[in-house]
């Protein structure tokens, strides 16, 4: 079984050289983007380009820009107007490290970066095409910023499950689910195998979120590399608040379950998958 994990240094070196620029800015867009972190986004992006039948080394432009716009993400979501958080990945945040118009530039920067590394891949124009559309939807307000905007709506408040679970499978779920079906559309993918990895990348964005939020209460701040307990602090309702810890527990492992099952499509080329799936429902980190 293939280990999806074992494309990280391939995506590593390709970061590295993705940021040009010796100005403070792109400084601070290389200090975030070469920061570490589990880099689940562009693994699934390779690894459903391989299940499909595709060459993952045409999909690496792809991998990256998915990893840019999550990390633009996390430098905006630090930031003194969103979650005021001074630790990411054991680091001080960008605009600790750089200031906070500077942490706000770097962040526009990769943001738009990642669409010109897109256009990079050695691929067919429609499916570049079609991977910038996907991407885009998944990134702005009917993704992952529409998710920003219902977590800052939804502090301080009493939400229902159902409104946490919508804010969570925007603002999480959206960009896993771009990075299952980048995958599919570098390798040309039917549109069986792609409602397959979207099934997937939903119950993996849920059981991912539903463990950020068990890990906020029972990890430590050394382990996690961010604040513990800021959902605590910023009065935030989340699955252990409205489930219980044992009941968040038990919905994290319901939708790992649901994500191996979307598999059965792929047959055993899909395990490796099936095993990280798996194991982001273990982790503590």
């Amino acid at each position: 079984m293939t280990d999806i994990l074992s494309a990280l240094p391939q995506i590593e070196a390709y970061l590295r050289s993705a940021v040009s620029g010796t100005d403070v800015v792109s400084e601070a867009m290389r200090y975030s983007l070469e920061g570490g972190g589990k880099r689940v986004r562009p693994c699934l992006v390779l690894e459903f380009c391989r299940i499909c039948g595709g060459d993952p080394a045409k999909a690496m432009p792809f991998a990256a820009a998915v990893e840019m716009v999550h990390t633009y993400s996390l430098i905006h979501d630090d930031l003194p107007c969103m979650d005021d958080d001074d630790l990411r990945r054991g680091k001080p945040s960008c605009h600790i490290r750089y200031g906070e118009a500077n942490a706000l530039l770097a962040g526009d920067g990769l943001l738009t970066l990642a669409f010109e590394t897109l256009t990079a891949a050695p691929l067919p124009g429609d499916r570049i095409a079609e991977a910038c559309a996907t991407l885009a939807a998944a990134a702005g307000n009917r993704g992952m910023i529409g998710g920003q905007t219902m977590d800052l709506e939804n502090e301080g408040s009493a939400v229902s499950l159902e409104t946490l679970r919508r804010t969570d499978e925007l603002k999480t779920g959206a960009l896993i689910r771009a990075a299952c079906l980048l995958g599919c559309i570098a390798a040309g993918a039917p549109q069986r195998q792609r409602d397959a990895a979207a099934d997937y990348a939903n119950g993996l964005g849920m059981a991912f979120q539903i463990v950020d939020d068990i890990l906020d209460v029972t990890g430590d701040t050394a382990t996690l590399g961010k604040p513990a307990g800021s959902d605590e602090t910023q009065n935030k309702s989340t699955y252990v608040t409205l489930c219980g810890l044992d009941g968040a527990k038990k919905d994290a492992r319901r939708f790992t379950q649901t994500a191996v099952r979307a598999l059965d499509v792929f047959g055993e080329a899909a395990d490796a998958l099936r095993a990280f799936a798996e194991s982001l429902c273990e982790r503590n980190k």
